[in-house]
């Protein structure tokens, strides 16, 4: 069973490497030898630390074991310039973002590019995802007690961001259910820039990136990442690493959710001096993807346990789990799963009497093995320990069996398919297009309005030209 630990905020999963020295200074102070990274890109205390002890570190956003309802705010800033990404989501663009909002959110907010696999998309409660429309994003909403996760109607303005968030949070207490109810409070209560929703999010498969070593950034920059199996990083050595960030000019040090980080922009005239720092500490930079493709609860030694037998078995058998992403969990933990493959322990009965029960499990599999689908199908129910290799390996085969071969069926059925000519209308000065179909609800117009039955009042909704600016212009699907 997992322990409740006291967990640092940090926004974003980004600091600097003088807040990470400081956080460093602050705990070893207190008697601690390590930290850990979460799965939000926060960080753990791995021992019991008294919470006004903690307190006298003013600068410390610090969130007590067993405080519950604040959150870290999630963001994919750890995988911009590194890994593909939305050509106008730049690294300064999320530093910017993450500024609209406070310390302490009672919600999980993510802010995420769809065109990385890193960061989770959706496991949020409040889920920002870039849009190809510069500035704009699609909000995807899942409510503590909401069972389903549902897009608002309108993308949202990056400098809304925060003010949508905040006033979300405003509105829990009339306890809303429907996106719909949500979108007509948070109308009523901001002013905000909204823009109509013109297509639906696509998110493109990406297999799972390999995220450790040292790895070029364009010409003359590189970019480390660094995994330690027991997610206990050393204090003395990230004091140290802190130091040399300095003196290289780095700004800023990225945790993932995988309980690992990066940094990047180590000049190439520096990459031998981090190399020759690592290689003297011993700190191994090139473990197997059986390896780094797993996301475990924190500080559960049965989990770490079985997570070391299942690779063992991978690696003795020489099985490849490229693209693919393994997590375990219990009965205790409620949680959105974000791998490709759940392995969840199931409760134990209630016996009578000194009767030995062992352990059984699940296994789950997402949709075309792409956890973004949000939708998991049940491979076996109530297996064995032991059973669970082979079963692995069964999955692992299958995602090799159909990757691809998806894309491949939909070309094959889509090729006698006729062209469909699709018409829009479009505004002359910013190409905004109202489409019939969506309708325009940031001006409360109805899906499957007809753009001649629109009131001759209506404007453009991102630069407010008149209904007469639009043209009608046919696409061919």
């Amino acid at each position: 069973m997992s322990k409740q630990l006291n967990r640092l905020i940090i926004k974003g999963g980004v600091l600097s490497p003088g807040e990470l020295r400081y956080i460093c200074e602050s705990v070893e102070s207190l008697g601690l030898k390590t930290i850990s990274f979460g799965s939000r890109q926060d960080i753990l205390l791995p021992k019991e630390v008294n919470q006004e002890e903690l307190e006298q570190f003013e600068k410390l956003k610090i969130v007590a074991a067993n405080e519950t309802r604040i959150e870290n705010i999630v963001s994919s800033y750890v995988c911009a310039d590194i890994f593909p990404s939305t050509s106008w989501l730049t690294g300064d663009r999320y530093l910017y973002l993450l500024e609209q909002f406070h310390s302490k959110s009672k919600l999980k907010i993510n802010i995420t590019d769809p065109k990385q696999r890193l960061v989770p998309l959706f496991t949020g409660n409040i889920n920002f995802i870039a849009s190809e429309h510069e500035d704009y994003w699609y909000l995807y909403v899942r409510l503590p007690d909401w069972k389903s996760t549902q897009m608002y109607p309108a993308l949202i303005y990056s400098w809304d961001l925060g003010k949508i968030e905040a006033a979300i949070e405003n509105i829990l207490i009339e306890e809303p259910e429907t996106i719909e109810t949500i979108f007509e409070l948070v109308s009523d209560g901001v002013d905000t820039n909204n823009r109509t929703v013109d297509k639906p999010l696509e998110v493109p498969f990406y297999p799972f990136p390999y995220f450790e070593g040292m790895n070029k950034i364009g010409m003359d920059k590189y970019w480390l990442g660094l995994y330690w199996r027991n997610n206990k990083y050393d204090i003395s050595f990230l004091k140290d690493m802190c130091e040399l960030c300095s003196e290289n000019k780095i700004g800023k040090i990225s945790i993932t959710p995988w309980k690992s980080f990066i940094v990047k922009g180590i000049p190439r005239e520096s990459k031998l001096v981090w190399e020759k720092f690592l290689g003297k500490r011993g700190i191994n930079v090139r473990h197997s993807m059986l390896e780094l493709n797993w996301h475990i609860p924190v500080a559960n030694k049965d989990a770490l346990n079985l997570k070391k037998y299942l690779v063992s078995n991978f690696d003795q058998n020489d099985i490849s789990t490229y693209g693919l992403t393994f997590g375990i969990t219990t009965y205790t933990k409620a949680c959105y799963y974000f791998t490709s493959i759940v392995i969840e322990k199931n409760k134990q009965p209630t016996m009578l009497g000194n009767f030995q029960i062992r352990d059984t499990y699940n296994l789950l599999y997402a949709k075309n093995f792409d956890p973004n689908t949000r939708k998991y199908i049940l491979h076996v129910q109530d297996v064995d320990k032991v059973e669970l290799p082979g079963l692995l390996m069964e999955l692992s085969q299958l995602y090799f069996d159909q990757l691809g071969s998806e894309k491949e069926i939909e070309k094959e059925v889509e090729a006698p398919k006729e062209a469909i000519e699709l018409e829009v209308y479009q505004c002359a000065d910013c190409f905004t297009i109202y489409d019939e179909s969506y309708g325009d609800v940031t001006q409360k117009i109805r899906t499957k309005t007809f753009f001649k039955d629109l009131p001759e009042s209506y404007k453009c909704s991102l630069c407010e030209a008149p209904k007469t600016n639009f043209k009608k212009i046919v696409f061919v699907k």
